[in-house]
Formats: C-alpha cells, sequence, structure tokens
C-alpha cells in the first residue's frame, strides 16, 4: 500500500506507521530520514542539501522533491511505502502528486490522525528521551526505572527543547497554519480517510476496513 499519513505533532504517526510496516512489508519514509540519508550518501541533492542545512537554511521544496524522487525509485519501495510526516504544504503536496504520476504510481490513501490539542500537549510534556540512543520513555506512563537514566544504555534522559510546554504550543500552531489545510486538499482528491486516534490500533483498523472496502 501507498499510504500519507497526516497528524499533528505527538499524534502518533510514527507508531503507526512501524505497526503498518510490519502487516505488509512497505516501509517508512520521513523527509528527515531521506534528507539524512541523502547527505550521508554524498549524492549531488544530498550535498546541495547539506550545503542549506549548514547554512542554516530551509531546504527547497525543489531540492526535498527530487531526493524523494530518487528515494521512491529504490527497490525497498515496491512492497510499498508510508509518508510519514510528509508532504508538508500544499505546493509539496501538487509536486508529489505529479512526481507519483511521473513514476506510474498512485497513493491508496491519506490518513489523518485527529488528536485533541490538550492530548498532544499532555503526551509530549511528558515523553523524556535518551540522548544516547533515542529510547523514549513517559514520566507518566513508561518511566525509566531510575529517574534520569535509561534502561536500555544508561545514558541521560531528559526532556527535549522542542518538547516544553511553549515550544509544543508553536509547533501546533506552525502545523495548523502550513500543514492542516493539506486535509482539505487531500478530500478533494478524494481519497482522505480521517481517523480520531484514541489508540494506535483504532488508526490500523480504519486503514484496514478502508484498504478492504476497497479491494
Amino acid at each position: 500500500m501507498k499510504l500519507i499519513l497526516l497528524g499533528a505533532p505527538g499524534a502518533g504517526k510514527g507508531t503507526v506507521a512501524k505497526l503498518l510496516t510490519k502487516m505488509d512489508g512497505s516501509v517508512q519514509i520521513s523527509t528527515g530520514d531521506i534528507l539524512r540519508a541523502a547527505v550521508a550518501a554524498g549524492t549531488e541533492l544530498g550535498k546541495q542539501a547539506e550545503a542549506a542545512m549548514k547554512a542554516g537554511d530551509l531546504v527547497s521544496d525543489d531540492l526535498i522533491m527530487g531526493i524523494m524522487g530518487e528515494r521512491l525509485k529504490e527497490d525497498d519501495c515496491k512492497a510499498g511505502y508510508l509518508l510519514d510526516g510528509f508532504p508538508r504544504t500544499i505546493p509539496q503536496a501538487e509536486a508529489l502528486k505529479v512526481l507519483m504520476k511521473d513514476i506510474g504510481e498512485e497513493l491508496d490513501m491519506v490518513v489523518d490522525i485527529q488528536v485533541a490539542r490538550d492530548v498532544i500537549l499532555d503526551r509530549l510534556t511528558t515523553r523524556r528521551t535518551c540522548t544516547d540512543c533515542g529510547e523514549i520513555y513517559n514520566v507518566k506512563s513508561n518511566p525509566p526505572k531510575e529517574e534520569g537514566k535509561c534502561d536500555k544504555c544508561g545514558g541521560p534522559v531528559v526532556q527535549r527543547d522542542d518538547e516544553t510546554e511553549e515550544a509544543i504550543g508553536n509547533r501546533l500552531d506552525v502545523f495548523n497554519e502550513q500543514t492542516a489545510p493539506l486535509v482539505g486538499f487531500y478530500e478533494k482528491e478524494g481519497n482522505l480517510v480521517s481517523v480520531d486516534a484514541t489508540t494506535s490500533q483504532s488508526v490500523i483498523d480504519a486503514i484496514t476496513a478502508r484498504l478492504d472496502a476497497n479491494k
């Protein structure tokens, strides 16, 4: 299957993507991952992206679409892919539509994961991350056995700078301004599924039901 996962920061896109990839062998693709991979591989587009990031500039849509075009042609995408947090804007969505038409593919669906703002704020402000291995904890539901110390590697477990209440509020405002209009875009395309995400499993169930209905 070929899906786009939409949803605010903290809506659970990454968790849903991991569950879905286990189901059918598709791959999870995020903008951050493909940019890092292109930079690490030293491709021409990767070098241009690295220069932009080092200068503190946003990587242009043209550059992101070029790297995305290369990524979607790789062999592991033949089993399907989930675009996690991409596209972020209407121009990116329009460019992706052209790109997929050029490579002879089309989206199965776009899933809008809806989570209330207060739930996201609570979820992210209580989240803690190991600075060494990246393991994620939650001070309410899944704290490390020893406060401030990772169970897996013993590294320091901290609150990220972008997960304070003020920072998350800013991120949600940016999301609502730039990315939320994508819901209307894909609604017009006729392939949007909106899910009130009480749990990750409820999202999986809604996607599975839609796929079965389309067979």
